[in-house]
């Protein structure tokens, strides 16, 4: 049977609202993925969002993003209408490593906060992007134009951009599904007792310092970690390469302090271990591997470690080595 996928306008706006009934060719699809297909112009953020507040609801029934559709349900809906931000373009300095017309690579300083927020009105990663290149303001989300996936205010290093709303869409969902390399480079107290390994720990909030995460022995989200040690600078801190196959907040420094290795200068997981010669936690994002998202050419770029983080390693008396891009 012929599926009626197209039955939602593609460039249907916030504010707007739809009923489209399931056919046999969309039975068996979750609610979310059937929403991006059928409404292409709006992030998922945005119907993540929607599906969350109860806003799409099948056969008059809010269901979860994972609910799986139905032959002959209705699914209907109102897409919650927002005002577009202004995110004002400010000159903020950050290193170009890669551009085309599609996308950017830079490397992010450590204390930049990404996107604008509660408190961050100016002064961000993306009010430095908006000033860089204008057209930018018109990508993805209103608030974090462009931005395909972020970094602690104080983790430094690699980011990829869209330039371009459809470039955008495409690298959300290659992040989504893990089709990216993303590798790290972290200073941890303590040695680790094994030299490499894989760590599967759901993350979630904490039970009750809400600000913070916490692995979750129930509930929480998926979560893993790969790490290998490249240097045990003295008895007391370890060099590692962590490559994560998921993304969620605060993963590295979680699950780095749940190993009983803390990211060094950590003053939110880092427990008793003090910290108070560090002015930032030491943890780098340096290298970025995907597949050019209308080219299909394979990309593989790295940041060079931040000045700050090599000046605590020499001090250390750690030489750097090819594995840090030094």
């Amino acid at each position: 049977m012929e599926s009626n996928v197209l039955a939602i306008d593609s460039s249907l706006a916030r504010g707007s609202s739809f009923q489209v009934a399931i056919d046999a060719g969309l039975a068996g699809m979750r609610l979310d993925q059937f929403l991006a297909l059928t409404i292409p112009s709006l992030s998922r953020s945005v119907l993540a969002d929607s599906i969350r507040k109860g806003h799409i609801r099948v056969d008059a029934v809010s269901r979860k993003s994972s609910y799986r559709l139905k032959e002959g349900e209705i699914v209907s809906g109102d897409i919650e209408k927002q005002e577009r931000i202004d995110v004002q373009p400010q000159p903020i300095d950050f290193s170009i490593i890669y551009e085309d017309e599609f996308l950017l690579l830079l490397s992010k300083p450590p204390g930049l906060v990404v996107h604008p927020g509660s408190g961050n009105s100016q002064g961000t990663l993306v009010n430095g992007l908006v000033h860089y290149c204008q057209s930018i303001a018109g990508v993805g989300d209103s608030l974090r134009p462009g931005i395909v996936h972020r970094l602690d205010k104080d983790t430094s290093g690699i980011m990829l951009v869209a330039k371009q709303d459809f470039v955008h869409r495409k690298l959300v969902d290659d992040f989504k599904n893990r089709r990216l390399t993303k590798e790290y480079l972290a200073l941890l107290h303590g040695v680790l007792k094994k030299k490499s390994g894989r760590l599967v720990a759901s993350v979630g909030r904490h039970p009750i310092h809400r600000q913070k995460m916490a692995v979750k022995e129930h509930g929480g989200r998926h979560a893993v970690s790969n790490w290998q040690v490249l240097q045990e600078t003295s008895p007391a801190f370890s060099l590692v390469k962590i490559i994560i196959e998921t993304g969620r907040t605060h993963q590295i420094r979680v699950h780095m302090a749940h190993l009983g290795c803390p990211v060094v200068g950590d003053k939110v997981y880092g427990g008793h271990r003090d910290n108070s010669a560090f002015s930032r936690h030491l943890l780098h994002a340096s290298r970025l591997v995907f597949q050019h998202p209308v080219t299909g050419q394979p990309m593989d770029y790295t940041a060079a470690l931040w000045p700050d983080f090599a000046e605590v390693l020499n001090a250390l008396g750690s030489k750097m080595t090819e594995e840090t891009g030094h």
